[in-house]
């Protein structure tokens, strides 16, 4: 492709700013129509960003013959089914994470990749984000030597609209999300993991609802075995007091250690012999942009984007192992 022409399926806040106005603001990409069932929300965020077209329904969306490509922002129980809708209608898809509800689903849309010859990537966007490429290059010069070991530790206060069933998200629907916050935000933990220590083997885990606020899993502990041979320890709890809230990832090596968060991007800091360094990377102003940017590259051929249907499949079996 010399452009890609864009279109979204499910144009809801995350297209807002993390990633929506990316694809109209990279050379060689432009965003030329989005569906969402409610027309006036798809008239509105047409209009908004200055875009074409808006459809409501998704089959006319992926076989508009403007559209090159697809990306699917939708709640993950319909990642599958208009992954593989796209991917037969001969566009490449970037999918929203998780990639799937469950592994099983992320295999038949890796099989419909394959079958149609077309890329399938997946929104792990961090692979691209200058903190953690930084985080990488520290690990690549062994600033804390051999590395020995992995411990996540997530911890946050359940909302208000989280403790009252009339107002609580989707996110902890099993129906729509699979099992709550975990699915929703561990696997970019996850994943981060599987770009910056290689591929997680083996993962054991025990999921339970301890606050009692919605059905699905609130706290989640793992223990983790890289194909590497590292070992890795997880926690995450979304119903902790805020006394205790925490959001880190200490890499433990031979001669030190790097910690950094998932989320809050605060100064990466690495302690060795050297003493304790503070790292700060720029942000982007759409988070995604960095790995978009990859995509457009790759299906013009100038680059490879470091997040695929493959590694994000990974990221869904470890999270199956974990919570069983």
């Amino acid at each position: 492709m010399k452009n890609v022409r864009w279109g979204i399926i499910g144009a809801g806040n995350v297209c807002e700013k993390k990633s929506g106005p990316a694809f109209y603001k990279i050379e060689h990409s432009s965003l030329e129509a989005v569906m969402r069932r409610d027309k006036e929300k798809a008239k509105d965020f047409a209009i908004r960003h200055n875009v074409k077209k808006y459809y409501t329904d998704a089959n006319e969306l992926i076989n508009d013959p403007d559209i090159d490509a697809i990306y699917v922002a939708t709640p993950p129980q319909s990642h599958k089914e208009y992954t593989i809708m796209s991917l037969k209608a001969g566009k490449p898809v970037y999918v929203e994470k998780p990639m799937a509800m469950n592994y099983a689903e992320c295999i038949d849309m890796l099989g419909a990749a394959k079958d149609t010859g077309q890329k399938l990537f997946a929104a792990y966007y961090r692979r691209a984000l200058p903190y953690f490429l930084k985080v990488k290059e520290l690990l690549e010069v062994q600033a804390i030597g051999k590395i020995l070991s992995v411990d996540v530790k997530y911890l946050r206060p359940a909302s208000e609209a989280d403790k009252d069933i009339n107002t609580q998200p989707w996110r902890v629907k099993k129906e729509i999300a699979g099992d709550g916050y975990f699915f929703d935000m561990a696997p970019h933990t996850l994943d981060i993991l599987d770009f910056l220590l290689g591929e997680i083997t083996e993962a054991k885990g025990f999921a339970q609802n301890v606050g009692g606020f919605y059905e699905v899993a609130d706290t989640v502990s793992a223990t983790l075995k890289f194909q590497s041979g590292i070992i890795g320890t997880g926690l995450w709890c979304f119903v902790s007091p805020s006394q205790s809230e925490e959001d880190s990832v200490t890499i433990i090596g031979s001669e030190g250690y790097i910690r950094f968060n998932t989320f809050a991007f605060n100064p990466i800091q690495l302690v060795n012999k050297n003493g304790k360094t503070f790292y700060e990377t720029p942000q982007p102003e759409h988070i995604q942009q960095p790995l978009i940017q990859t995509i457009v590259d790759e299906l013009r051929g100038t680059d490879i984007c470091p997040s695929t249907g493959i590694s994000g499949a990974r990221t869904s079996k470890v999270m199956d192992w974990i919570v069983g």
